[in-house]
């Protein structure tokens, strides 16, 4: 049978036509309903099965299926008794619907439409809500993931009870479905811009207040990428609470029935005290060097890795790092290296043997596994006086998440954390959920981002003294009583929102107010913040907030629940399946299930399954020529079902027929290429003429397993092209900060002199004669940076900072003199006082 239509890479008919999104902000709250659209083209029935992501910490409220003038409305049901109910259905030729969240991370959903007759369409209603994030300039992101990456399983690695997901993986050119999105924004203060990384149409004001507004993707958007949109109001992000009243059919008392308050603080530190940086503390920075690190930051960049960005970084970090602190580099894949076999002091030598070791280093481990490095961190005894800070970057493209998550959070008490995930397709669920549990600041670094700026924040964030004994007490009307729904409140940043949910039973007065108080110790100075709120729930919030509230006391069940595993008690399980069912939100021990009971004839027939494909990222120089490969395999005479290994990382469960409910089985799935695990990644693999099937092959020797993960075809798309790439030169920033010295200082020498774009005869004869050589480097050096990349200004400005401190500690003589010079010299006019001297 010649095929038509939508065809996956295997030349398999693919049932999903399109998607919808129709995002709806308020304030700080989205909630999203998307619309995915299939069509069975086919002559005999389908079953489609779609494993696409979804932010990590979103609460899947809604979920319905409309075929033909019929729509049926999804259950929240125990898992297997869902499982089982639909694989009933479509035994005994009933249309059924089931949306799983994957039990190795929460940020990984399947969706199964069963017994889709020939000619036969289907409408699924997903919907979910989420808070969106504050960012560094105090745009708050959302992000609709497009790009499920392959996530690596370690060997030992057991997971839990349940079936695996299973994913089919395509580039990004041949995703064979589309997309049209819309958002409308709603606030109390007027929208200034809404930007994204994807082309949108001008934004549209509802009002002359400029509070409401809508904007939607231009036309013609492929979805080969997230789509990121950064949402900006005026005089935004002041403290806030919202009380949502209760379901009117739910029983007062219980979550639902009971009004519920949702707190957003803003707390403002003291300037004086935050001016006081953090001159201690032991930074422990955390590397992934797998495969996957190697692809483009950016796709338009092709000279820009991961890696490569990561280096840069990890240049500045050690750069800005405060004299008196002590550090280590540790570095993961497959394996794990650490530079220093302890943490070690902060100096000029141990700087500079760091940072030859960085400069080598490769995306070359192998696989993700990030779990041992982090227990081999925690197993170090911390050093006295130095407060522990570990930085972990990755491209977070594991399959153990919730392992990973809970020894963070078992080692809470020891450290902070803070996470950056790199690149699309990062797992939101492990980014936000290390930084959270770790008390630390989670950074995401898409598309054009650049991860210096974002990195240096985080910096600035762990150099702040630390925030303790955090309290949050309640002042409410006499009859009036309330339980806190979120967990308590550990890490307080500057300018970062702290959210609170909390459950309010009992009468009181229409008119009533209530108060709510946050006191905590900052560098030894005992602060506290107030916010008065009135009792009257708002209008039109639906039940946004008591979904999100249940999302964040099931997520914290969840995480008790592994920790109590062990001593086989099911309580904690039974409470989230109860809170689960009764609120509609999903739970890693819950699914929605829909089954059509009407009176149309039993679908008759085998019944084919088809893996509706996501978009996979593909690696920086070699993401062209893989294309290229892919589309030479598709013009070559393809049986339908053949296996092209590198674009579907996954071994697929293929059910060609389906007649009686199968038993679920665990299911360890191995890759196309061999390594085992959920998520496993690709092996290098040559092609010589047409497309293989490629086997999986017994355990491999450490050097094999750490080669570097790509693609070839014959050979040369992939060595000649990348042999072809030019270095670019060196980012001028870049090479100045390379000179500064551990103490902060630069020393005059000729490799100063280029960085200033001087020759070193021009550098030397304008020094004044009374000051030595490192003040006057060290000035000159300083003025460059403000009078040529303020537009960089977060990069530099801590290790700028350790300069000036510097040189007021040399209490050097003509400063003025040496700053007119300078300036001078360097063509600028940069004020003494602006270079903090």
């Amino acid at each position: 049978m010649d095929c038509c239509g939508l065809l996956t890479a295997n030349k398999e008919p693919v049932p999903l036509k399109s998607v919808e999104v129709e995002l709806q902000v308020r304030d700080h709250v989205a909630t999203v309903v998307s619309t995915l659209n299939y069509e069975n083209k086919e002559d005999k029935p389908l079953e489609a099965v779609f494993v696409f992501p979804l932010p990590g910490d979103a609460a899947v409220c809604h979920f319905s299926a409309t075929i033909g003038q019929t729509q049926i409305v999804a259950e929240v049901k125990e898992k297997q008794q869902a499982r089982e109910e639909y694989d009933d259905a479509l035994s005994s030729g009933q249309q059924a619907f089931l949306l799983v969240e994957s039990e190795q991370s929460p940020d990984i959903f399947s969706l199964s439409v069963g017994s889709l007759p020939p000619g036969e369409s289907a409408s699924i209603r997903l919907e979910y809500v989420t808070e969106l994030a504050v960012q560094a300039d105090d745009g708050l992101r959302f992000c609709l993931p497009a790009v499920l990456n392959p996530r690596y399983q370690p060997l030992e690695s057991g997971g839990s009870e349940g079936a695996s997901v299973q994913v089919t993986s395509v580039p990004a050119s041949l995703v064979p479905y589309s997309l049209s999105f819309s958002a409308r924004v709603s606030s109390p203060h007027p929208v200034s811009k809404v930007e994204s990384n994807c082309s949108l149409d001008p934004l549209q004001y509802l009002n002359t207040e400029q509070t409401q507004a809508t904007v939607k993707l231009a036309a013609g958007h492929k979805f080969d990428r997230d789509v990121e949109v950064l949402i900006y109001y005026k005089d935004a992000h002041q403290p806030t609470a919202v009380v949502e009243a209760g379901q009117a059919s739910a029983k007062p008392g219980s979550l639902m029935g009971d009004p519920v308050v949702m707190l957003s603080l803003y707390p403002e530190f003291p300037q004086a005290v935050m001016s006081s940086m953090a001159s201690c503390g032991e930074f422990v920075l955390l590397l992934d060097r797998s495969g996957s690190m190697d692809y483009a930051m950016n796709n338009s960049k092709r000279d820009q890795t991961r890696i490569g960005s990561a280096r840069d970084t990890l240049l500045l970090l050690l750069k800005s790092l405060p004299m008196g602190c002590y550090f280590n580099i540790y570095s993961f894949g497959s394996s794990y290296e650490h530079i220093f076999p302890k943490s070690v002091e902060y100096s000029q030598e141990t700087m500079e043997e760091a940072l030859k070791k960085v400069t080598d280093m490769k995306a070359n481990l192998g696989g993700t596994e990030i779990l041992k490095p982090l227990q081999h961190i925690y197993s170090q005894p911390c050093i006295p006086n130095q407060p522990r800070q570990v930085f972990v970057f990755t491209d977070g493209e594991v399959g153990n998440t919730k392992e990973v998550i809970n020894l963070v959070k078992k080692n809470s008490g020891s450290h902070r954390c803070f996470s950056f995930g790199i690149g699309e397709g990062a797992s939101s669920a492990l980014i936000n959920g290390l930084a959270k549990e770790g008390g630390g600041h989670a950074q995401f670094i898409t598309g054009a981002d650049r991860m210096q700026p974002k990195v240096m924040q985080s910096l600035r964030f762990a150099l702040q003294p630390a925030v303790v004994d955090i309290s949050v007490t309640w002042d409410l009307p006499k009859g009036v009583s309330v339980t806190v729904l979120s967990p308590p409140i550990t890490t307080i940043f500057q300018s970062q929102r702290s959210l609170v949910y909390a459950q309010l039973s009992g009468q009181s007065s229409e008119a009533a107010e209530g108060c709510v108080t946050v006191k905590y110790s900052l560098a030894g100075h005992p602060s506290q913040n107030q916010l008065h709120f009135s009792l009257t729930p708002a209008q039109d919030t639906g039940l946004t907030v008591h979904r999100l509230a249940a999302r964040t006391l099931i997520r914290s069940l969840e995480l008790e629940e592994r920790e109590s595993r062990r001593e086989q008690d099911g309580g904690v399980k039974k409470k989230v399946v109860e809170l689960s069912v009764q609120s509609g939100v999903s739970s890693v021990f819950t699914a929605f299930i829909a089954v059509n009971k009407g009176d149309g004839e039993a679908i008759k027939g085998p019944l084919l399954c088809r893996n509706v494909p996501t978009l996979m990222r593909t690696a920086k120089s070699r993401a062209a020529p893989q294309e290229r490969i892919m589309r030479l395999m598709m013009a070559c005479t393809m049986p339908v079902g053949a296996s092209v290994s590198c674009f579907a990382p996954m071994a697929m469960n293929m059910r060609t027929a389906r007649s009686c409910a199968a038993p679920r089985k665990k299911v360890i799935l191995k890759s196309a290429g061999g390594g085992a695990g959920i998520f496993a990644k690709k092996k290098k693999k040559k092609f010589s003429g047409g497309p293989t099937k490629m086997s999986a092959p017994p355990p491999q020797p450490e050097s094999i397993r750490n080669a570097s993960y790509d693609c070839c075809f014959d050979g040369s798309l992939d060595l000649e092209e990348s042999r072809s790439l030019k270095q670019p030169p060196r980012d001028p920033l870049l090479q100045l900060v390379s000179l500064q010295k551990a103490s902060g200082c630069w020393v005059l020498d000729p490799a100063l002199a280029a960085a200033l774009g001087k020759t070193s005869e021009e550098v030397e004869s304008t020094k004044p004669a009374s000051v030595n050589q490192e003040v006057w480097a060290t000035i000159l050096a300083l003025i460059w940076l403000h009078g040529f990349k303020m537009d960089a200004q977060e990069e530099w400005e801590l290790l700028a900072m350790k300069a000036a401190s510097w040189l007021r500690a040399q209490n050097a003589p003509c400063v003025t003199e040496c700053v007119e010079a300078g300036n001078a010299l360097l063509g600028c006019n940069v004020r003494k006082d602006a270079l903090g001297l």
